[in-house]
């Protein structure tokens, strides 16, 4: 099969990954040839770290990396694609502009679909012709890691896409759940609930991030923290969660205040070297001494 995937970001290539692992050939596209670098110089160095780990042989990584290119052209990377994933950022408007496109150069029976985490799926399709071949499949970061893949159903979505959807995220050797379309399906909604509330104690003074991480992680088995958590994901992408979960469901999803000063200061977590915790060449190394009380 041949998959496009658009956007080289952190979902996007580990999208690419999984995909080259499975024996697809996969094409990575973005606007600018250094991210489609950055994604490809990524992809090698998890593919490198599973061989340390004897997680892939050295065959593996080869003939992954063999199986993947990378443009800057979008009619380019649509050849012959059989599938096609977006993972451009979590902009309503800038999604359906990207579906318009990507339907304007693709044959009739490619399937389109959104690694959207939140935004309305049904609102996403409306700007195809023919949204019947449109489809949710919302990654998990890492994606290369996590074992999970939700389908996400609109209104306009076909059973037969449905059923491709399905077939290939079991082919990828992930695990499907499949949720109706709904304002931040099933994983986001209570995940960002759960996030959200950790901020709050940590306004309040319950505890630091990192006692509140760990009781997650030894109480409950988490295998990461809320607070850390939203750091790796972005306070930002937290914060455009929150606002649009509030404006959707209501006022339990209201952002506290503490997210919204972080954001304002630019401390967005892991991507910017501060959020709740200090970072440094992506290893979390600290803890933020602003906007914790």
């Amino acid at each position: 099969m041949h998959v496009t995937v658009l956007g080289a970001g952190t979902m996007g290539h580990g999208i690419a990954q999984v995909s080259a692992m499975a024996g697809h050939t996969v094409v990575v596209r973005d606007i600018e040839q250094s991210y489609v670098d950055d994604a490809f110089d990524a992809i090698e160095s998890n593919l490198e770290g599973g061989v340390e780990r004897g997680k892939v042989t050295e065959a593996e990584m080869t003939e992954t990396l063999d199986r993947l290119s990378g443009t800057t052209s979008l009619s380019d990377a649509l050849v012959d694609a059989d599938l096609v994933v977006e993972a451009v950022p979590e902009d309503l408007d800038l999604k359906k502009e990207t579906l318009r496109e990507v339907e304007g150069l693709v044959d009739d029976s490619t399937v389109i679909a959104s690694n959207t985490s939140s935004l309305s799926l049904t609102d996403i399709l409306s700007a195809l012709s023919t949204p019947g071949r449109g489809v949710g499949l919302h990654f998990f970061n890492p994606v290369h890691i996590m074992a999970l893949v939700e389908v996400v159903v609109a209104e306009q979505t076909a059973p037969e896409t449905r059923a491709f959807a399905h077939e290939f995220v079991e082919g990828i050797d992930k695990t499907t759940v499949e949720v109706a379309d709904s304002p931040g399906f099933a994983s986001s909604r209570l995940g960002v609930a759960l996030g959200c509330e950790a901020m709050r104690m940590v306004q309040e003074g319950v505890a630091s991030p990192a006692d509140i991480d760990t009781a997650m992680e030894l109480g409950y088995n988490h295998p990461m923290g809320p607070i850390e958590l939203g750091d790796v994901v972005g306070l930002d992408v937290r914060l455009d969660i929150l606002d649009y979960l509030r404006e959707e469901l209501g006022e339990r999803f209201r952002p506290p205040q503490v997210l919204k000063r972080k954001v304002r200061a630019g401390k967005l977590g892991k991507k910017s070297g501060e959020g709740f915790y200090v970072w440094e060449d992506g290893e979390r190394v600290g803890v933020s001494g602003e906007g914790d009380r």
